[in-house]
């Protein structure tokens, strides 16, 4: 019988700033090949986990690991790509200059044949790939910052709010793309507040309240534990009881 290896490990993850906590005791795994998300309101420090995940911030305590491989030691950098909340490509470079300088720091090569190709696939206009991304609107960075990201091959993918400021045909295409990489193989981590999305295609959640995690596991599961008919009422409820306690 093979042995599933974790793309993520977390164990007793602790971060604090100015000795005051913003995460305490995470705990929770994300087998490779999951689509996993993280649900959590503003504050309860989603992106605090997301910064130690990438080694921006050291644990103050804990063990947090990637593909088994200590974050604070992962030499294998080629194997994570990321795609932040805020979104700002290098403003002096075209779309397709951005796309394929990507794809070159993780030692693949794109050609203009193939970026136009991923770009009509999000409903991006393959000619605006010729302009700068200054000129970009904010769906057009974020399109443009999802095709990067994915493109780059990696093994895992971390999404923060990968949905931020696009329309609803656009999701539903950020939605298929992110399956697709699934399907591959590769595991796709995301923290998004669109919690409909994540019951669509997450098989794994994590819930993140008041700085540590309260829940594990897969979205029906949570929907059965707080008899709600989708993952948001679901969250509400979860939320209401906590505070209520």
């Amino acid at each position: 019988m093979s042995i599933i290896q974790n793309a993520i490990f977390a164990s007793g993850v602790s971060v604090s700033y100015a000795h005051k906590p913003a995460i305490t005791d995470i705990s929770f795994a994300v087998e490779s090949g999951q689509l996993f998300g993280l649900i959590g309101l503003n504050g309860a420090g989603k992106t605090t986990f997301i910064k130690a995940l990438l080694g921006l911030r050291a644990p103050d305590s804990g063990t947090l690991q990637v593909f088994d491989e200590s974050v604070a030691h992962f030499k294998t950098s080629r194997r994570l790509a990321f795609l932040p909340e805020r979104f700002e490509p290098s403003w002096f470079l075209s779309g397709l200059e951005f796309l394929k300088f990507s794809a070159s720091l993780y030692g693949r090569t794109l050609t203009t044949a193939e970026c136009q190709k991923s770009a009509e696939r999000l409903a991006l206009d393959p000619g605006v790939l010729k302009k700068r991304v200054q000129t970009y609107s904010k769906g057009m960075r974020q399109k443009l910052g999802l095709l990067a990201t994915i493109l780059t091959g990696a093994d895992l993918l971390v999404l923060d709010e990968p949905m931020s400021g696009l329309d609803p045909v656009a999701r539903a295409l950020v939605k298929e793309m992110i399956l697709e990489a699934k399907s591959e193989g590769r595991t796709v981590f995301l923290s998004s507040h669109i919690l409909a999305d994540m019951d669509e295609i997450c098989n794994g959640v994590a819930v993140l309240h008041d700085r540590t995690v309260q829940f594990v596991g897969k979205p029906g599961e949570f929907r059965a534990l707080t008899k709600a008919v989708n993952l948001e009422r679901a969250f509400l409820h979860f939320i209401e009881k906590k505070v209520a306690a």
